[in-house]
């Protein structure tokens, strides 16, 4: 199956059964309303939430719902903060749920599965911007290690089933997420977020200045999440490949200048204050796009216009999502 193509015309969507693992999170709660926009229903599973580490709890739910395609975005997921603090967590979590769903995938005989993964599978120092071919070149960020190697797992465990099986299954490598749906918790939540909320708070209570890890020095992609939901349906219709493949804008910044962007967006008036002590991570972390580009598919939100859509609905939902 490697390098293939394969497409999907609208009229072939229509009547998919399609289960999005995840729909509580961020990402498949998008990929949800992406599909929906098509006139595509989301089957539900029995409970509102199946905890997909239980391989039986993974099997019962396949099995009842017998879907044609099946979205695994479902991951225990974090900042540097969460990642340094539950490191056996991020490894042992994410296999459990990726083994399960997989297995549980072939036995029921999906036709089509989309694993996601992250763009911290590549290693912490190599060119730029990132090629898929990069995977397993070099040493991987120390602080998030754990959760690479088990996102790593996965998209071989595709490519592996793919082998073995004959199984379609596709894998995807996301750059750097935001939007609708974000973890506002500053102890395990990614970096717009907690840039956000500490921002805003500040503006509230007036503080002169907010503290950011780091020098502000490191240079990050940004991806809103309904764009990314867009290039994972896009994919499920035109792609087909043992080889996984990059989402992302192949537009990156520096944390410093993302920083003064969301300062700008809250309306915070004081000083931005960096902690060089702290941990930057990544120096920087740009995905190549090329692949995705040829195959037909390009973002359609800019950074700053997704920075203000994310801070309204932060607003209008503050009080669940600081949780």
């Amino acid at each position: 199956m490697d390098g293939m193509n394969a497409s999907t015309t609208p009229s072939e969507t229509r009547g998919l059964r399609v289960y999005v693992a995840g729909t509580t999170g961020m990402v498949g709660s998008a990929i949800a309303r992406k599909l929906a926009r098509a006139g595509i229903e989301v089957l539900k599973g029995p409970e509102p939430r199946v905890d997909l580490r239980s391989q039986s709890a993974a099997f019962e739910l396949i099995e009842a719902l017998r879907p044609d395609w099946l979205f695994l975005a479902a991951a225990k997921v974090g900042g540097i903060h969460a990642n340094q603090t539950y490191p056996a967590d991020f490894i042992y979590e994410n296999l459990e749920i990726q083994n399960n769903v997989f297995k549980a995938a072939h036995t029921y005989n999906v036709k089509k599965l989309m694993f996601l993964g992250s763009s911290c599978i590549y290693p912490r120092l190599c060119d730029q911007p990132i090629r898929e071919e990069y995977l397993l070149t070099g040493k991987l960020e120390p602080t998030n290690e754990p959760y690479a190697i088990a996102k790593i797992a996965g998209l071989i465990m595709a490519r592996s089933f793919n082998r073995q099986y004959g199984t379609d299954f596709i894998s995807v490598m996301p750059t750097n997420l935001y939007g609708p749906g974000d973890n506002f918790d500053l102890e395990n939540c990614h970096v717009i977020p907690a840039l956000m909320r500490k921002t805003h708070e500040a503006k509230l209570s007036q503080a002169p200045s907010v503290e950011v890890w780091g020098t502000g020095n490191p240079r990050r992609e940004f991806l809103h999440v309904d764009d990314m939901a867009d290039a994972c349906f896009f994919l499920m219709q035109h792609y087909q490949s043992d080889e996984h493949i990059n989402i992302g804008t192949g537009r990156d910044i520096s944390i410093k200048d993302l920083t003064l962007m969301i300062k700008e967006v809250v309306g915070y008036a004081g000083e931005i204050r960096f902690q060089p002590e702290m941990p930057d991570g990544m120096p920087r972390k740009l995905l190549d796009v090329s692949r995705l580009n040829a195959l037909g598919w390009s973002p359609s939100i800019d950074l700053k216009d997704g920075l203000a859509s994310t801070y309204s609905w932060y607003l209008e939902n503050e009080h669940r999502a600081r949780k």
